[in-house]
């Protein structure tokens, strides 16, 4: 591990005490092997005049909840530093209480909470305090002999400190522990099972300590427990290959739904086929290595205490997952606690890999991070001699613990579309685009395909920066590129349960007496057989979907159908009796068929202002009027569309199949 300190981002940064903080914190926040996903936390102890002009000692610690690799000056708390010390010397206090007295503490009523470290932080004599979770020194306390390994790494260097309680308890311990020692003679505490802490006077060199710290482990497991070639390989999100076997993927979506019922919520889940997810996967003991427990408790809110192993029966085994963690619960429970649900978090597939699972794409994707690495520290602990971890009733007391379960009953409810996953074609622009953010402002993941290699899509496109977006560049008149796109989705989020089918083209007008073959031919292969191949490649993955539904785009054309514009028309009327038969077949399945017809959609690619003005002057109408020529004088835009296209697709509309719903202001020739 090398330190990322740079002497002129730190100037830039400024002499300010917490400016400096923020630097350093962020340097640790970048290392998924010192932290992950807001684990660790930091502090600094400075002093700041109140507005009585008295100067006060004053912690400012990482909010709870904060991640370190994007922490802004905001995200630490000031804690007034005597009453954190003065709770040091209690005997006694809840979690709860702790909370609550710290919170008094602060002088910015406005800050997040107080890490639940912040009374340990408090105690070490020192300006600057890190703390981070670092693999390599975990991986070497989960080890028979990792008191005795530590000593010969650091020698007295370190002050280590058995497996406690994070929160009160743990500080008090340490509070007791290090009462007589001389803190200048030692390098960092380390707490077993648990993490690293290093301290400084200024920002550098308490970072560098933990640098140095590390690397000294990274150093002994590397010549003492050094991992193989493949193991080197082991992403956790990467771009979806769309190669991967058909019979796989459907398993993949057959595990998604089957961990989604028992959670009683739809789940996302990433598949890690790496070389070293497979290489881990393929250990003869690998079951028992996957079932024996999280790399440090902290991970257990997001892994659980085991993970589920694969099998042929899918509903059996994740039954019986589920009938042994309500097992464990009722160990444990001391009568006032609500169990969390029973579904696991993340499973080894043998001979494939791992999949993580998460209520949306994020939290899947943090599972699936947290997992990646700790196949890594528990292959090099067992050539250390044997992966062991805390026993099942300390991760019990974690996983309740009364800040998580207080957390828990503060959470918002989820989107309506939380944790499903929609496919759009034509998704890069007008009504597609809309119906990609309005599927994704609900809580949805999103596959969007398009033709077009421009604008949207480009290098990744608008919807890069968002994980919960899969843009792919397909054609829907190519039936391998569908086949292709539909697969990667699966790859990418686990499974299928929503269609927008909407991708489609207007040709020139023409009437009939002069229409071209070539005119009409392609209305039909975009218009209707595009939608076809995507419903049939998309089938057998949405007949293993949560609520599964297909809504098409169709046209006011179907019903009110205008000259010129035979073979467009004639397309999507034909396209909406497809879907009226698809309704019919799709039923047995539990798969919902509903067709929306829009009309005068003016923000999306089938118009110009040049066209709407020449369109408008056709009928003696200034534009304005023209725009809001239906009965309800209003405008359709491409997100009316996409709000009853998603709604459709969402409860409200749990029990309609076969419906047909025009969105077009009112049209007389349609009424």
């Amino acid at each position: 591990m090398e330190s990322l300190w740079n002497n002129a981002d730190a100037a830039a940064a400024g002499d300010d005490a917490v400016a400096q903080r923020v630097y350093s914190s962020r340097l640790i926040g970048r290392d998924p092997a010192l932290v992950l996903h807001g684990g660790g936390n930091t502090s600094v102890k400075t002093v700041v005049r109140n507005v009585y002009g008295e100067d006060e000692d004053i912690l400012f610690v990482k909010g709870s909840g904060k991640n370190l690799a994007t922490i802004e000056r905001d995200g630490f708390s000031p804690v007034r530093l005597d009453a954190l010390r003065r709770m040091a010397t209690l005997e006694m206090l809840t979690d709860a209480d702790m909370v609550r007295m710290q919170r008094a503490a602060m002088i910015d009523p406005s800050a997040p909470n107080p890490s639940v470290e912040a009374i340990l932080h408090a105690i070490i004599p020192f300006d600057f305090v890190d703390h981070t979770h670092a693999d390599a020194v975990v991986t070497v306390t989960n080890t028979p002999r990792g008191v005795t390994i530590l000593g010969e790494i650091y020698g007295d260097r370190i002050f280590t400190v058995p497996y406690v309680m994070p929160g009160f308890e743990l500080a008090r311990e340490v509070y007791t522990m290090t009462r007589d020692i001389d803190w200048k003679q030692i390098e960092g505490v380390i707490l077993l099972h648990h993490g690293v802490f290093t301290f400084g006077d200024d920002a550098r060199s308490s970072y560098e300590r933990m640098i140095e710290v590390v690397t000294q482990a990274e150093e002994y497991l590397d010549a003492r427990a050094p991992l193989a070639d493949s193991y080197q390989v082991m992403p956790t999100r990467t771009m979806p290959t769309g190669s991967l076997d058909g019979a796989l993927l459907r398993n993949l979506a057959m595990w998604r739904r089957a961990v989604s019922r028992v959670a009683e919520r739809p789940m996302i889940a990433h598949i890690n086929c790496s070389a070293g997810a497979k290489e881990f996967s393929r250990l003869p003991d690998a079951a028992k290595l996957a079932t024996r427990g999280p790399l440090t408790p902290d991970h257990v809110i997001r892994t659980k205490r085991a993970a589920l192993v694969l099998r042929a029966d899918v509903d059996a085994a994740v039954d019986q997952y589920a009938e042994n963690y309500r097992a464990y619960f009722d160990r444990y429970t001391d009568g006032t606690l609500n169990c969390l649900d029973p579904a696991p978090r993340w499973a080894l597939w043998p001979d494939v890999g791992v999949v993580a699972f998460g209520e949306d794409d994020r939290n899947a994707a943090i599972t699936g991070d947290i997992v990646g690495q700790t196949l890594l520290a528990i292959v090099r602990a067992e050539a250390l001699g044997g992966w062991e971890v805390l026993d099942e009733e300390d991760l019990f007391e974690v996983e309740y613990w009364e800040l998580e379960q207080a957390k828990l009953a503060r959470a918002d409810s989820p989107p309506d579309l939380a944790g499903r996953v929609a496919l759009v074609t034509g998704g890069a622009r007008g009504i597609g685009r809309a119906c990609v953010e309005r599927l994704r402002a609900s809580g949805a993941a999103v596959v969007a395909l398009d033709i077009r290699t421009d604008g949207a899509f480009a290098d990744g496109g608008a919807f890069a920066a968002d994980n919960g977006v899969l843009t792919v560049n397909a054609d829907v008149t190519d039936a391998d590129a569908v086949e292709r796109a539909v697969a990667m989705g699966v790859e990418r989020f686990g499974g299928l349960d929503m269609v927008v089918s909407n991708a489609g083209v207007f040709p020139d007008s023409e009437p009939l007496a002069f229409l071209s073959d070539e005119a009409w031919q392609r209305s039909l292969a975009v218009n209707l057989d595009g939608h076809r191949l995507v419903l049939q490649k998309c089938l057998p993955f949405l007949e293993l979907g949560i609520d599964p539904a297909v809504v098409v785009v169709g046209s006011k054309n179907v019903a009110a159908p205008g000259p010129g514009a035979g073979a467009y028309s004639a397309a999507k009327a034909a396209l909406t009796q497809l879907c009226r038969v698809a309704a019919l077949e799709f039923s047995g399945a539990g798969i919902r068929v509903n067709v929306v017809h829009p009309n005068d959609v003016f923000d999306t690619g089938l118009w110009t202002e040049e066209g709407i003005a020449a369109r408008a002057a056709q009928y003696g109408m200034t534009v304005e009027q023209y725009r809001r020529r239906n009965l309800l004088g209003t405008e359709v835009g491409a997100a009316d569309v996409a709000a009853m296209v998603v709604a459709m697709c969402g409860s409200l509309f749990s029990c309609t199949t076969g419906a047909q719903v025009p969105i077009d202001g009112g049209n007389e020739r349609v009424i």
